[in-house]
Parts: structure tokens; sequence; C-alpha cells
């Protein structure tokens, strides 16, 4: 089976003015990722939003939270791999938060950790 990176690395979305096909199998395999990197580090996967080419969401450990979001993907290949935007949160409706951090997806656990530390 083909990691997230392997499958998704280098894709050339088609830019519509609705979700593709194409976007929303992506979509379905980053959730999956940010979750199991997300568990690995003890935190919980609360809201995700698919949006219009680009992913946000809620992580939760505790009573932390954390907002994060990916680029346009048809705009910026790749950067949903390597620079996710990452950064505290009051709660699932802070989408202003704390101070921009940047993080891969491989990390995005770890860095949630490191914002709490």
């Amino acid at each position: 089976m083909k990691t997230i990176q392997e499958k998704w690395q280098d894709v050339r979305f088609e830019s519509s003015c609705e979700k593709t096909p194409e976007f929303l199998a992506f979509a379905k395999d980053f959730k999956k990722e940010v979750k199991k990197k997300a568990e690995e580090n003890g935190f919980k996967l609360i809201a995700v939003n698919t949006g219009h080419f680009y992913l946000s969401g809620f992580l939760q450990k505790n009573d932390k939270f954390f907002y994060f979001s990916s680029s346009d993907v048809r705009f910026f290949p790749n950067e949903w791999r390597d620079n996710l935007l990452i950064r505290t949160a009051k709660n699932v409706k802070d989408y202003t938060g704390g101070q921009n951090c940047f993080t891969s997806l491989d990390l995005i656990g770890q860095k949630a950790l490191a914002l709490i530390s």
C-alpha cells in the first residue's frame, strides 16, 4: 500500500469551481494521515474542513486545541506535505489563535506537542 506521500506527491490538481473527485480522494487520505500522526502523539483529530482545494481542522489533547491548515493544493504542490500551518487555539471555533508555526505532515503531532511544552 502506498503512503500518502507516494500517492499524491507532485500531483497537479485540476482547477475547478467545484471540488473534484481527485481532490476529494486526496482529502480522505490526508484526513487519515493527520489522524494517524495526531494519535501517535496523544492527540485527537476533532474537526476537519474540506475547503475549496485546501484542508483545515483542529487537534485536541486534554484541554489544549490546535488549528492546522494546508495551502491550496492546486497552486502549491507538495505544500500539504512539507509546510502545514499549525498554531494553538482556544477552542474549535478559534481560527485566529496563537502564533503561526509551520510543520510537515509527518511531524504535525510532534509540533503540536512542542507548542504545549
